[in-house]
This record gives C-alpha cells, structure tokens and sequence, in this order.
C-alpha cells in the first residue's frame, strides 16, 4: 500500500507560480499513473493532470495545458507540478492520486489518495 503526502499549496496572487509535490512512502512510484485532480468549494473534484512514473508520459486538462508541467525526482520518489500563470479559477484542494492504469480522468478510478494540499490565487 502507498501513502501519499502532498505539500506546496498557499496564497499567489494571480500571474504567480506555485510547485506542489506529491512524495509516495509504503512503496516507489513504479508502475503507477500519478494523477492530480482539484476540488474547490461546492464543485466536484476535477482531472488536472496525470503523470506516467515509469513512462514519463503526461496529459493535461484543457483548463491547465500549457500552464502546469511535471517533474519528479527518482531519489525522493516524489511527483512535482509546476503552476505557472495561476488564475483565480485554479484556486481549489489540490490532491494527488495514483492508480495502475494509464489513462483515466475519473476520481473514482484511482485508488490512493493524499490529503490535499490548499492553493489560493488572489485576483
């Protein structure tokens, strides 16, 4: 079993960056989708993006493309996203989650999950 711990989360005043991380214990990151998903106030959660650890591959909600990269680091078997060119509409609980299969966008499919890290963009 894999636990997961997000970090990175605060308040950027929007046009800003933040880099949340996802760091994996219990278990490597090794043949795990790595997904990241959203829920702000009142909404449902949401697909961000997802990251293939073994494959390197990623895809990305229309919403984030072209703002939000992945990073990992092989030695602190950790996950980063790099925000850039935040919006007040990417305020929200940011989670990650894993699962074994590539592909998927729905919450329900991935199996683990941490317990959310906040990020507030100011307008």
């Amino acid at each position: 079993q894999v636990q997961l711990v997000e970090s990175g989360g605060g308040l950027v005043q929007a046009g800003g960056s933040l880099r949340l991380s996802c760091a994996a214990s219990g278990r490597t990151f090794t043949g795990y989708t790595v997904g990241w998903f959203r829920q702000a106030p009142g909404k449902e959660r949401e697909f961000v993006a997802a990251f293939s650890w073994s494959g390197g591959n990623s895809y990305y909600a229309d919403s984030v493309k072209g703002r939000f990269t992945f990073s990992r680091d092989n030695a602190k078997n950790t996950v980063y996203v790099q925000m850039n060119s935040l919006k007040p509409e990417d305020t929200a609980v940011y989670y990650c989650a894993v699962n074994m299969v590539w592909g998927l966008r729905n919450p329900g499919d991935y199996n683990y999950w941490g317990q959310g890290t906040q990020v507030t963009v100011s307008s």
